[in-house]
């Protein structure tokens, strides 16, 4: 298969994310584009760049097309548990119609560290801490302590007051400690 170049392949790989319900990993858009892991990661900064509403998740590039973005509300909850609430923490939201967007630690050197997570469901859940078993990575909140941020996305703020009554009834909202 040829390789594909520079204009022709962000544009080839747009499409694909544009296209897809679901997150697609660099390595399969390397696969389709016949080209390496790290030139997605440059295309994707570039596509980024341009205002292209792509994020990483930790199941791979999502395209967010502007009606999800205007069909859902968000906040800012800060949570605080162990690593090994972490799953359940998850679970609470998702189980009540939450999307976890990300998690945000306060770093005492780099200041606000953000990661996307996405997870909508339980299958998402389930693959996201099995990952972070597999590969024996932290949890961001583990150089925090516990102490963490999520912005969580859902379809209305009765559904999030759900949520965070969820969360305060099981330990787990900083203001609760």
């Amino acid at each position: 298969m040829k390789k594909m170049l520079g204009e022709e392949r962000r544009l080839q790989l747009l499409t694909q994310l544009k296209k897809s319900k679901t997150p697609i990993t660099g390595t399969d858009l390397a696969k389709f584009a016949n080209v390496s892991r790290q030139v997605i990661v440059n295309d994707m900064t570039l596509l980024k760049a341009r205002n292209e509403p792509i994020i990483a998740t930790s199941q791979g590039y999502l395209y967010m097309h502007p009606d999800q973005l205007s069909q859902t509300v968000e906040r800012t909850i800060a949570c605080f548990h162990s690593s090994e609430d972490a799953k359940d923490e998850l679970l609470t939201i998702v189980d009540r119609g939450g999307t976890v967007k990300n998690v945000i630690v306060e770093h005492p050197i780099y200041g606000d560290i953000t990661a996307s997570i996405m997870v909508s469901n339980r299958y998402d859940v389930d693959k996201f801490v099995q990952r972070v078993q597999d590969t024996k990575a932290s949890y961001l909140s583990e150089l925090t302590g516990g102490t963490h941020l999520h912005v969580i996305s859902a379809p209305s703020t009765e559904i999030l007051d759900v949520i965070e009554n969820a969360l305060r009834s099981k330990g787990y909202l900083v203001n609760e400690q």
